[in-house]
């Protein structure tokens, strides 16, 4: 009697030496028998019959799971005879134990040695190199976007550049100025002790104008904004990369450079020396409130003396320094962003080496500043 359609593959064991398979021995029929295949025993050097006339069908993974069986009794030393298989079913079963065989007989894959420190070092700078080069084509991509905002002003996109002034300068009013403020109250509170040695407390408005308005200021606010707003921009239009956003403005005809970079450089350029000046204003102020408290100098003699000890140029300076340090979070905030691939982890990554660069970059160019203008006797 023939299994019903719906019955699942089964093997039984009439005798030691002779095995019965019958049933549906595809992928939905042998859920029930495959564990039942480790309890078939057979005497040692004997000799097996097994008749496939009852197997109603057969797929890969049912020829897998026979196959299975079929190599286990014969690495036991047990000769498998099969037979009453249909014509079908004898080649699939043939196929199967031809992959098997070639997968046994195929080299294992060689382990790839770990890459030497100096292999390691090329791999880094050629990386670098690279990174380098994408960095100074999208620098040219966004002037020659910037050369055409001038040449039509009205393509200007002003409720962009308005908004980004408002998040990355108006909203950073706060940490700028609070971290300004306790800078100007570390210089002074730092000069204090070596001045009052020397009876020179009233220096102190030199020491704090000077390092403030040319360096202090302009630095910390970059760098505050750097972390704020660069990473910002990184993210969002990494996650707009992540998400097929720049690929959709690219198939509509909208350049991403005119809608997401030029407007953030803009607006940093114009808010940062704001921010600059702010961080100037907090920062001799904290300084103000030091020199009163450990020098004793006043209020009205310190502003007496900073107006004679800091001039113009040194304001201008640390002012003139600002758009520079705007450009540049902007320009490798918006690049890596850019270069986002793959998922939310690649937003992170490129989000930290927005950060990372652009601060790296803004001390460069504030150490390569000030070589020029100690060149130029400034």
């Amino acid at each position: 009697m023939k299994p019903s359609p719906l019955a699942p593959a089964a093997i039984a064991q009439p005798t030691p030496q002779q095995l019965a398979l019958s049933g549906y021995w595809t992928a939905r029929g042998i859920g029930t028998v495959e564990p039942r295949l480790e309890s078939v025993r057979v005497p040692a050097q004997t000799q097996v019959v097994a008749d496939g006339v009852g197997i109603e069908a057969l797929d890969t993974a049912g020829a897998w799971v026979l196959q299975k069986l079929l190599l286990r009794l014969r690495d036991e030393g047990i000769q498998v005879t099969l037979q009453g298989l249909r014509p079908a079913h004898a080649r699939l079963l043939a196929l199967v134990a031809q992959h098997v065989a070639d997968q046994a007989k195929a080299p294992a894959r060689a382990v790839q040695p770990s890459p030497t420190m100096f292999e390691g070092v090329g791999r880094a700078a050629q990386s670098a190199f690279e990174q380098a080069v994408a960095l100074l084509g999208f620098v040219g991509e966004s002037s020659l976007a910037l050369a055409r905002y001038v040449a039509h002003p009205a393509r200007l996109r002003w409720r962009a550049i308005l908004y980004n002034i408002r998040s990355a300068g108006f909203d950073a009013l706060p940490i700028v100025g609070l971290l300004s403020f306790l800078l100007g109250i570390v210089v002074a509170y730092q000069g204090a002790d070596q001045l009052r040695q020397y009876g020179a407390n009233i220096f102190v408005a030199d020491l704090v104008g000077l390092s403030m308005l040319r360096e202090f200021a302009p630095l910390i606010t970059a760098i505050i904004v750097a972390g704020r707003s660069g990473s910002a921009y990184a993210a969002q239009i990494g996650t707009m990369a992540v998400t097929e956003e720049i690929d959709a403005m690219h198939t509509i005809g909208i350049a991403p450079l005119e809608l997401l970079v030029l407007p953030k450089i803009i607006a940093l350029v114009i808010a940062l020396p704001l921010l600059t000046v702010f961080a100037d204003v907090l920062g001799v102020f904290g300084g103000m409130l030091m020199a009163r408290a450990q020098l004793g100098v006043g209020f009205g003699e310190f502003l007496d003396r900073f107006v004679k000890a800091v001039d113009i140029t040194a304001y201008l300076i640390g002012v003139g320094k600002a758009p520079v340090f705007a450009v540049i979070i902007t320009v490798v905030g918006c690049f890596q962003g850019l270069r986002t691939q793959g998922g939310a982890d690649s937003v992170g990554r490129q989000t930290t080496r927005a950060v990372v660069q652009s601060i790296f970059l803004v001390i460069v160019a504030d150490a390569l500043f000030s070589i020029a203008f100690s060149a130029l006797d400034l």
